[in-house]
């Protein structure tokens, strides 16, 4: 998972970008409100977790602006601790609020939980992008920097289950349990020959590298 964390205050930065990597996640840091949005509307991230108090403009601003036009859970971090605060950010469409300080165990749960609900039981997020590439999972649909791309039903399905986390290595194993709804031990030549075919409509085989012996990453290639 790829988190986007927005935060001016290099010591709190620290703590929260060590602590995230030593569970997993993959971290960006930026400073500024206007990198942020620029981030989100590039592709690729999973969560962004933001600051109010930002040098360039107010978090609240960030938070608007980017669910203008995104669906990427935003997990507010603050120490701003009254209930308007809490509600003023809420209602711009923020999915959780934390108040600063805060331990890294508590800040995982909140991530698992937002994704959780993005995924699941909430709103389903129909558009998937990462950089030029984008999915409509409504529609079915595919483009690379904007010209269609037509894939079969289950180089779809692949593409997209590996859109959902950019830069996550997916076991082979995994991937045929979840796309092909089997758990198979003998050979994947199947899947191989789809990611092959995908590779060459895409225009880049680079979009998905083999994690050898392992399986496959989506990595944006814009």
């Amino acid at each position: 998972m790829s988190i986007l964390l927005v935060e001016d205050d290099r010591a709190i930065a620290d703590g929260i970008v060590d602590g995230l990597r030593e569970n997993g996640y993959s971290v960006t840091h930026v400073v500024m409100g206007s990198e942020a949005i620029l981030k989100v509307r590039n592709g690729g991230i999973t969560t962004v977790i933001l600051d109010l108090g930002l040098p360039d403009m107010d978090g609240t601003e960030v938070c608007r602006q980017i669910r203008a036009f995104s669906h990427v859970p935003i997990i507010v971090a603050s120490a701003r601790e009254t209930e308007m605060d809490r509600v003023d950010v809420l209602e711009l469409g923020a999915d959780d609020y934390l108040v600063k300080p805060f331990g890294i165990r508590e800040l995982v749960a909140r991530i698992h939980a937002v994704i959780r609900r993005a995924t699941g039981t909430g709103t389903p997020i129909t558009l998937l992008t990462v950089g030029s590439l984008v999915i409509d999972t409504k529609e079915r649909s595919v483009h690379v920097g904007g010209d269609s791309v037509v894939l079969t039903p289950k180089e779809f399905d692949l593409l997209t289950y590996l859109a959902r986390e950019p830069g996550t290595v997916f076991r082979r194993s995994d991937i045929l349990r979840d796309v092909w709804q089997t758990t198979w031990y003998g050979t994947t030549k199947t899947l191989d020959a789809h990611v092959a075919s995908i590779r060459k409509k895409l225009g880049n085989p680079a979009w998905i590298e083999s994690a050898r012996g392992v399986g496959f990453v989506l990595k944006d290639q814009s």
